[in-house]
């Protein structure tokens, strides 16, 4: 049973992009707190708020928690049908350290099921319907409140680092492929986007391949083409990696860490050693940008053996996360 909260209220996202600045420092004191080495910038936030999809409109979905007129959390709803055959509302959200352990986060998750239970309602599927969410291990207090709640772990995450980028042996492209860039124009980078969407059809999880996310994607502030290796054959995109830097974190630790955000081979190129050849380039044009070292994230059980890949390329594990999961049906 949730108990009154001296103070406590909860309004819906009042539109545009102005509570961003109100957002960031909260979500930054929560990685600080827990020892994450995360940091989310304003305008990476006014990107989200900035854009509906089809699963989120920031309008309806997002919530701001005050005590007192001043924001202390926020938290949103979104969905995607994943690939092993859900439709999954996934819940995400911070409450700042100072406010924890006064119930704002069982307010919130109650706010985020019911919400999601609104919007099942209104989304007609024959796929079974689940509640999802995310978290490091070190965000205890979220494992917590989520496991409390019924939720159970259905997949671990790794996030990999790779110390330097020293002595990076390069494997030899197979034959009758080639490195190319990525134009900047619309078309190119759509080409991309669509290579990385049919590729990961083969992975655990959920993807949002609309237009809408499309475009979100291409106004991300850390979208960053240059950075990018991609592989072709002929005028088809055989793979590709999408390196990104994310400044804030490095002068936050300082540290000159380049970010794998996606290493994807479609199914036809696999099994030629393509992989390894992408990740060593994709290594070395970080290295040129002036990173020290490199970090990515992969599913435990990716069916690729994409880990054992980036362990070859000299990545360690630092940190694991897990997806959890609830049926919906719980609370009908």
């Amino acid at each position: 049973m949730l108990t009154e909260i001296p103070g406590l209220s909860l309004r819906a996202h009042p539109g545009g992009t102005a509570p961003a600045e109100l957002m960031a420092p909260i979500a930054n004191a929560v990685y600080a707190a827990n020892g994450i080495d995360e940091r989310t910038t304003v305008a990476e936030l006014e990107n989200w708020l900035g854009h509906t999809t089809v699963g989120f409109d920031p309008h309806q979905d997002v919530v701001l928690a005050e005590v007192g007129g001043a924001l202390v959390a926020y938290a949103w709803v979104d969905w995607v049908d994943t690939t092993d055959g859900l439709r999954e509302f996934r819940l995400g959200g911070y409450v700042h350290p100072d406010r924890q352990g006064r119930g704002i986060g069982r307010r919130l998750l109650a706010w985020q099921e019911e919400h999601s239970l609104t919007h099942s309602a209104a989304t007609a599927t024959d796929r079974p319907r689940v509640f999802g969410t995310w978290s490091s291990d070190e965000n205890v207090s979220k494992v917590r409140l989520f496991t409390r709640a019924g939720y159970e772990v259905a997949r671990y995450f790794f996030e990999m680092n790779r110390p330097n980028l020293d002595d990076i042996d390069l494997p030899p492209m197979p034959d009758g492929l080639e490195i190319r860039p990525i134009a900047a124009d619309r078309a190119s980078q759509k080409q991309l986007w669509d290579a990385d969407v049919e590729a990961f059809a083969d992975h655990w999880g959920g993807f949002d391949a609309s237009d809408a996310a499309f475009e979100a994607w291409l106004s991300d502030p850390m979208h960053a083409p240059d950075l990018w290796v991609a592989a072709w054959e002929g005028d088809e995109i055989a793979g590709a990696v999408t390196n990104a830097i994310f400044a804030a974190e490095n002068e936050a630790f300082g540290r000159a860490r380049g970010w794998m955000e996606t290493v994807f081979v479609r199914r036809r190129w696999r099994r030629r050693g393509l992989g390894a050849a992408l990740v060593a380039r994709a290594l070395v044009r970080l290295r040129e940008a002036g990173m020290t070292e490199a970090g990515l994230g992969v599913d435990s059980d990716n069916p690729s053996g994409a880990l054992a890949l980036y362990q070859r390329a000299g990545f360690q594990v630092y940190r694991r996360s897990a997806a959890y999961r609830k049926p919906m049906e719980v609370l009908r």
